[in-house]
């Protein structure tokens, strides 16, 4: 299992953290009612920080003209909306939000070239409210296809998310299915496509980073 590279740190203290309690915890007490309540919650805790982080193999489907999921996660968004930082025209934007048990490394949804980036800072706002999409902590990627399609995306973070990483950077050339970053706990991902993009998925659908299509251009 790969772990993602940002994630050695967090892992490292979430395993400290775990061991500075449970040691004394087995030291100090000989009640069965106290020692394995406290180690199986740990152990729980630390296996689910592990899965949390991973960066799962899985077979691509997107390439220049098929969009693929940018994480794991459901859909609760799929409507019209007006991009304004870069594209500046309307489009039809699919929100995927990603819960505290769903993997959050992200991953390319079109092959191409990065053309924008900019970070925002901004406010923790629960992820799946619609002003997160601009009040929250976020950053914005904009992907040119070699077919001349724009393709923009958001990474939000929410209420618990205190870090987002992107690769992304101006003049970068993509691959779909390859990640791009990860944002620490719960958040949303906001794909903004096309108005003669063909949808492939509806509010309530589950996504799979890579492997699930969310739009045709």
């Amino acid at each position: 299992m790969k772990i993602d590279k940002n994630s050695y740190g967090t892992l490292a203290l979430v395993y400290l953290g775990s061991a500075a309690v449970l040691i004394p915890v087995w030291i100090f007490s000989n009640n069965p009612w106290v020692l394995w309540p406290v180690t199986i919650v740990l152990g729980w805790f630390c296996i689910w920080q592990t899965r949390f982080f991973r960066v799962p193999v899985r077979r691509p489907v997107g390439s220049s003209r098929v969009v693929s999921s940018v994480a794991d996660g459901e859909v609760v968004i799929v409507q019209k909306m007006y991009e304004k930082e870069f594209l500046k025209r309307d489009c039809i934007m699919v929100s995927v939000y990603m819960n505290f048990f769903d993997v959050h490394s992200n991953f390319w949804p079109v092959t191409g070239e990065v053309t924008y980036y900019k970070y925002h800072p901004g406010k923790h706002l629960l992820a799946f409210k619609p002003k997160a999409s601009e009040d929250n902590e976020h950053t914005c990627t904009a992907i040119r296809t070699p077919e001349g399609k724009d393709v923009f995306f958001k990474q939000l973070a929410g209420t618990f998310a205190r870090r987002i990483v992107c690769y992304a950077k101006p003049g970068l050339p993509t691959v779909a299915g390859e990640q791009c970053g990860i944002i620490k706990f719960g958040s949303r991902i906001d794909i903004y496509l096309p108005l003669d993009a063909t949808i492939r998925v509806k509010v309530g659908d589950y996504t799979r980073a890579c492997e699930t299509v969310i739009a045709e251009i």
